[in-house]
């Protein structure tokens, strides 16, 4: 299998910008043979997957939710048809033969259609579960957006001279049981990366079910097998952002710098509170196997972008991000039996994992523990437990703002974090960090999330 120079993921708002992607990615600063040995992994065009699944912030049903509660899905097919072809016609501008992309994606999402007639079909005898047919379902589904924006970027690409290789790993014709590695080392195998640029679905088929892990996260999964499959050195990540300092949201652009180099134990941090750098289990292996990783804003071609390695540590003591969230509740048990008795925290940690849940903030008293988790985790069944195990239990929504930084173990910083809160009147409910400090973590409450971050981002050097 040939090595590809690089690999690089491109998100759903910048495809749906598909101008500034051929300009400020595909063909910035090269031309000729500096085109080629380069692979693109790309998610679907804004909106598209929200239409196949679901709207991923307001929960509105997309085609999917009629198969959920058996309905007809036949004219929601037909409309998104409708909506993707008249999608197209925003880049015929750019090189696109309509008619080709036309037929491509009716093409797929009629043969869409005949599979998920066959599962609605299975559903409904009631033979089998309904969660491993709805499963499937949501791959089949969620695999059309990425096939629609891989194959326009490749005709556009193939329309104007280029040699392009559209990669489509949804495998709707290959019937064959690979899963995921192996479809992509199969697919890979045969193709020359230095005389071609490739463009690869975000979506990949396999035996395991990519969504069935990652959820909407997937075509993170899919760039990052791939890098590691063609032994990439470098793995790039378009947004239409850069990683920052603070959210520019809330701090404003003004007041906020890219990171410009961090390491991977810094992402992981970010992953943890909902900032995402990269999915966490699409950073593992790239960190495991050497491969740098960088976060490129795609409006800012002429930006290097942050780069993370494996062994960056900042040469300065410096903080890095300030970040967190505002949609957290915090679960404090108490018990005067706690004190001095072992096994008390295992107990509420086997609790836990009995119904799948998982924490990202915990500090402790002599006879109280109190643990954040997400608001969308949040089990009442847990709460009943715990209270029948403990004298106490008590919930609270909450906020959490973390200070990050590779090299920050420095006298102070806590000290003028604590301060920066307290000026601005921001009571600290918790907090904690562990020995390496590369994360310090403070809870507050959840009205109080936005003047944290703003108060903190002012208080901390990122020199």
């Amino acid at each position: 299998m040939k090595t590809a120079s690089t690999v690089e993921k491109i998100g759903g708002t910048c495809m749906t910008a598909l101008g500034d992607v051929l300009n400020n990615i595909i063909f910035y600063n090269r031309t000729g043979n500096e085109l080629y040995n380069r692979i693109f992994v790309v998610s679907a065009f804004s909106g598209v997957t929200n239409l196949l699944l679901e709207n991923k912030k307001t929960g509105e049903p997309g085609v999917y939710h009629r198969l959920v509660k058996q309905k007809d899905f036949h004219q929601p097919l037909e409309d998104v048809i409708d909506q993707l072809q008249e999608m197209n016609k925003r880049y015929a501008s750019l090189g696109l033969d309509l008619a080709v992309a036309d037929h491509f994606i009716e093409g797929r999402i009629n043969q869409a259609q005949k599979y998920l007639e066959d599962l609605a079909n299975i559903l409904a005898s009631g033979y089998v579960s309904d969660e491993s047919i709805l499963q499937a379902a949501r791959e089949i589904l969620a695999s059309i957006g990425e096939a629609h924006s891989g194959f326009n970027l490749y005709n556009i690409l193939q329309n104007r001279g280029i040699n392009t290789t559209f990669v489509d790993l949804c495998g709707f014709n290959d019937h064959r049981t690979y899963t995921i590695d192996q479809r992509i080392r199969s697919v890979f195998k045969n193709i020359d990366t230095e005389k071609t640029i490739c463009i690869a679905t975000g979506y990949a088929k396999g035996t395991e079910g990519i969504m069935r892990e990652f959820e909407r996260g997937y075509s993170e999964i899919t760039f990052s097998k791939i890098a590691i499959a063609v032994q990439a050195k470098t793995a790039i990540i378009h947004k239409e952002y850069h990683l920052s300092s603070a959210d520019p949201t809330l701090v404003g652009v003004e007041n906020c710098v890219p990171v410009g180099f961090t390491n991977y134990d810094v992402a992981d941090q970010l992953a943890d509170v909902g900032m995402e750098a990269i999915h966490p289990k699409a950073s593992k292996p790239l960190e495991i196997n050497g491969v740098t990783l960088i976060i490129k804003n795609a409006f800012e071609p002429e930006h290097p972008g942050t780069i993370i390695t494996e062994d960056y540590v900042s040469q300065h003591k410096r903080v890095e991000v300030i970040t967190g969230s505002d949609k957290l509740i915090i679960i404090d048990i108490y018990d005067p039996l706690m004190v001095g008795a072992v096994g008390s925290d295992l107990k509420i940690m086997q609790d836990f994992a009995e119904f799948d849940i998982s924490y990202i903030f915990k500090a402790t008293s002599a006879n109280s523990i109190s643990i954040a988790i997400w608001e969308k985790d949040f089990d009442k069944k847990l709460i009943t437990r715990l209270k029948g195990d403990f004298e106490t239990v008590n919930m609270e929504k909450v906020a959490i703002v973390c200070i990050i930084g590779s090299n920050m173990d420095q006298p102070g910083v806590l000290a003028k974090a604590a301060g920066a809160l307290a000026e601005n009147g921001i009571n600290i409910k918790s907090g904690g960090f562990a020995l390496r400090k590369v994360n310090i973590q403070l809870v507050v409450s959840r009205e109080d999330y936005r003047n944290a971050i703003i108060s903190l981002n002012k208080a901390m050097s990122f020199a």
